[in-house]
């Protein structure tokens, strides 16, 4: 067995696309998962199950989405040592002068084309600096994630990727929950 965690972008915010917790738990069970555990209501999961590549979980997650709730939800999958690797990997941690409440990364669903990304690091998105390693995009938003321009939408439209981003915090419970199932 292998620790997952998946991250579903867009539920239960402003009241859109609600999907609970409880049900989602569920319907992981259903799936053969085990051990899935919930954190907060945004749809973020740590999970077990067999060995696969983590895009087939994603098409299993999003296809039984759409089956029972009639919602289009993307979900990226990572395993729990790439999550622990992007965590790992945060280049303003290291810099003192950044506080981590104003720390975020963005999860691609692979490694985007260089090029695209070129694209974007040359553009002006002041105050906010990012950073790409691998899959992860890292973000330092002085003045809070909303007033970003460096949007999943954003980042999607110009890589040709699935995005979503989860604040320094979280994505941290995330590595702490899969690495307490990893024990079991």
């Amino acid at each position: 067995m292998k620790t997952y965690i998946s991250i579903l972008r867009g539920i239960n915010v402003g009241g859109n696309r609600i999907l609970k917790m409880n049900d989602l738990r569920k319907m992981y069970a259903d799936l053969g998962f085990i051990d899935s555990q919930t954190y907060i209501q945004s749809g973020n999961v740590v999970f077990r199950y067999r060995n696969v590549n983590p895009e087939e979980l994603e098409s299993m997650i999003t296809q039984e989405i759409l089956n029972k709730y009639n919602l289009e939800v993307p979900v990226i999958v990572k395993d729990g040592n790439e999550l622990k690797t992007i965590a790992a990997n945060n280049p303003f941690i290291s810099e003192m002068r950044y506080g981590i409440d104003h720390l975020h990364v963005t999860l691609l669903s692979s490694n985007p084309d260089p090029c695209k990304f070129d694209k974007i690091k040359n553009g002006n998105f002041y105050p906010v600096e990012f950073r790409l390693l691998g899959s992860a995009v890292y973000l330092y938003c002085p003045e809070g994630y909303g007033k970003s321009k460096l949007t999943n939408g954003f980042l999607e439209n110009k890589l040709g990727l699935k995005a979503t981003t989860r604040n320094w915090r979280t994505l941290t419970e995330l590595v702490q929950m899969a690495e307490n199932i990893d024990r079991k």
